[in-house]
């Protein structure tokens, strides 16, 4: 398993600094474009930014990755008004042929002279429903599981848009996939909720809002996460 190449080249980088107003909200989800080298550090790509600090970025969110093929399957489900493609979803990473099942939380991954940590799948928010222009967006995602995943930094550098992805080490036997199917069960589960927040690796606030769960025997509301401010 280990120093197995995943993809042999990556599909595209992206990085973008302008936050703009995106239905009300700021967003830089938009306005990334594409780069031929990404300057990685520990805390965030240089000329990339966060809108919302909170919810995204952070050592843990450093790099976003996502299938470049899960754009089709969104648009088979007309879950898009008019046709949009990476980086719309504000990737930094796209590829094609690795997808949520085949990563794993904790795994070690190498591109280029970067040693990356997978962290978390994407959390699915309301400003994905303004983006695409369906107002079901981020259910879809949250329930489908295409929605990528985050990296922390392990070592530093740059990744080349003709480097491979290779995983240098698995520890862990929760994948993407898995991690996204046990967080957002719609009954509360405390056992898996537990399997999750031990695996290692596991982004820090996952991991507190699991024990929050299991705290309170109870799952938050999701409503405003994913369709925003009601009027």
């Amino acid at each position: 398993m280990a120093g197995q190449v995943l993809v042999e080249q990556i599909s595209g980088l992206y990085h973008g600094e302008a936050i703009v107003a995106l239905g009300g909200v700021t967003s830089g989800i938009n306005h990334k474009s594409a780069a031929s080298t990404l300057q990685v550090g520990t805390q965030a790509v240089a000329g990339d930014a966060q809108a919302d600090p909170k919810h995204h970025g952070g050592v843990d969110r450093v790099l976003h990755h996502f299938p470049r093929e899960h754009y089709g399957q969104y648009r088979r489900w007309d879950m898009m008004t008019g046709f949009k493609d990476a980086p719309a979803m504000g990737e930094n990473i796209s590829t094609v042929g690795l997808d949520e099942t085949q990563v794993h939380i904790g795994d070690i991954i190498k591109i280029g002279e970067v040693e990356l940590q997978v962290t978390q799948p994407r959390s699915p928010c309301f400003k994905l429903n303004l983006q695409f222009g369906h107002q079901e967006f981020a259910l879809a995602m949250q329930q489908s599981g295409r929605c990528g995943w985050f990296y922390r930094v392990l070592t530093p550098g740059n990744i080349s848009a003709k480097d491979s992805v290779v995983l240098v080490k698995r520890i862990t036997d929760i994948s993407v996939a898995e991690a996204m199917h046990i967080y957002f069960l719609p009954e509360f589960d405390a056992a898996q909720y537990q399997r999750l927040a031990d695996c290692e690796g596991l982004a820090r606030s996952w991991v507190n809002s699991l024990q929050r769960r299991i705290e309170n025997q109870a799952i938050e509301d999701w409503q405003m996460r994913l369709y925003g401010p009601q009027k």
